[in-house]
């Protein structure tokens, strides 16, 4: 195979492997055996938002930072700052502002939070 057809196969790796990510942090709280999975894995992408954005810039994430360089050597430039705002333009031809994107994604994710630490520490 080429390094083009690997390129595209990385791409859509990142799609598959980004976008389940985001559907297990917003509900993985909902079934009770990924719990406590759950709780952990929200708790790492704030921690990657919050820590590794010290250095990266706030809201820094590894797989985006991945998928750009894959997109990049696809020849695709301007990409956004944000994943989501990505994929509303490349699924649905969607565009809004940065500042709607921005507080939609944290906004949604201290939801998800705040319902895991609800569900996992509340007295039985």
């Amino acid at each position: 195979m080429s390094e083009g057809t690997y390129l595209i196969l990385a791409d859509y790796f990142f799609l598959v492997v980004h976008n389940l990510l985001i559907v297990f942090n917003l509900f993985g709280w909902i079934v009770k055996k990924w719990r406590r999975w759950h709780l952990a894995c929200i708790l790492l992408t704030f921690a990657s938002w919050g820590i590794l954005g010290i250095w990266y810039g706030f809201g820094y994430c590894p797989l985006t930072d991945w998928h750009w360089q894959v997109l990049r050597k696809l020849g695709e430039y301007d990409l956004p700052s944000s994943y989501f705002s990505y994929l509303l333009d490349r699924m649905l031809d969607i565009r809004l502002s940065p500042t709607l994107i921005d507080a939609l994604t944290v906004g949604s994710a201290l939801l998800a939070l705040a319902a895991s630490l609800w569900i996992n520490f509340r007295k039985k």
